[in-house]
């Protein structure tokens, strides 16, 4: 494990920085071409520029080639490759909003780089119970497993800082469990998304200078789930990502079909006079996540945020824990 250190290290500056130094410029390439969108939890026209992605799989690519110049992995491969087509995918959708199905099928494909490079473990790991040895079934879970994380991520993003911070506090949750469970290389491999996403943090907290957009959030999405098949542990980190998988179950239930944030007319959040976020009272708005935390009262933008990150850690600690209770034989 020794020797692995000093790539860790190389490969967790290049990610952190090359995010951090090269999102000002992109920041103004967008506003010279106008591309900004209406930040509607503010007050006026507050416009935002997006999308954030090309930096974050900036980020990435360079930390991951970086790091396949010292473990020619294939796992490293898979990852890139599968995150490079997600990022394709967020950008058409940026461009051009597509239909409900449109993202899930197009990340299905983005999955199959894994499946060709062999860069998974058909066995599916259950802390404290075990091996489940399912060959045909894993490569279904293969191919839904991107779409799931990179849609849950991509639903997740509706505040400012969200979709960044949620990525740090759950990737890194990942790392750790990864290492607890021995798996050093996958480890290195997944401290690229800690790191982006720590670094894109910066500019997308409250008040947000640009968005990720569906290119970021679907690249953080699904470089998660490609890091979770080819590590072997699709179930922490499943439990990792639980509130935002709780969000998209709550918003896939109440709606009862696939659709785009950007073509429900009845918004789950409005607002106070004072611009404070609180829940609606229509019926035909989707139950979200952060529907059911205003339920209580109002709360600002931040304060929702940091409601979000204390269901982020919580669930990052039970994945910690999942990852102890794997390892150990009863």
């Amino acid at each position: 494990m020794s020797e692995l250190i000093i790539p860790g290290i190389i490969t967790s500056v290049v990610a952190f920085f090359t995010v951090f130094v090269i999102t000002p410029f992109l920041i103004k390439a967008l506003e010279k071409r106008k591309m900004a969108v209406k930040d509607f939890n503010k007050p006026g026209e507050v416009m935002v520029v997006r999308p954030g992605g090309p930096v974050l799989i900036a980020g990435i690519l360079a930390a991951e080639f970086t790091l396949y110049a010292f473990l020619q992995m294939n796992e490293i491969l898979a990852v890139i490759a599968t995150t490079s087509m997600a990022f394709v995918v967020g950008m058409i959708d940026d461009r051009k909003v597509m239909g409900g199905w449109f993202k899930p099928l197009a990340l299905a494909v983005s999955a199959v780089p894994i499946i060709l490079l062999g860069a998974y473990d058909s066995n599916l790991s259950f802390p404290i119970f075990g091996d489940a040895v399912i060959p045909a079934l894993y490569l279904a879970i293969v191919i839904v497993m991107i779409p799931i994380t990179g849609n849950t991520i991509n639903s997740i993003d509706v505040l400012n800082g969200v979709a960044s911070g949620f990525m740090t506090i759950a990737s890194f949750a990942l790392t750790i469990s990864l290492v607890i469970v021995q798996n050093y290389e996958v480890a290195l491999i997944s401290l690229p998304l800690g790191f982006v996403s720590l670094a894109f943090y910066k500019y997308h907290k409250v008040p947000s200078k640009i968005f990720p957009g569906d290119s970021g959030a679907l690249t953080l999405g699904a470089m998660y789930g490609a890091i979770a098949i080819v590590g072997g542990v699709e179930i922490i980190a499943a439990i990792a990502l639980l509130p935002a998988v709780i969000n998209s179950f709550l918003f896939l239930s109440s709606m009862k079909r696939i659709v785009e944030h950007r073509q429900i007319k009845a918004k789950p959040v409005t607002h106070t006079d004072d611009f404070k976020l609180k829940a609606t009272t229509e019926k035909t708005a989707p139950v979200t996540l952060v529907r059911l935390i205003l339920g209580d009262k109002p709360l600002s933008e931040k304060q929702v945020g940091y409601e979000i990150f204390k269901l982020a850690v919580f669930a990052g600690i039970l994945a910690v824990t999942s990852a102890f209770l794997t390892v150990i034989k009863f």
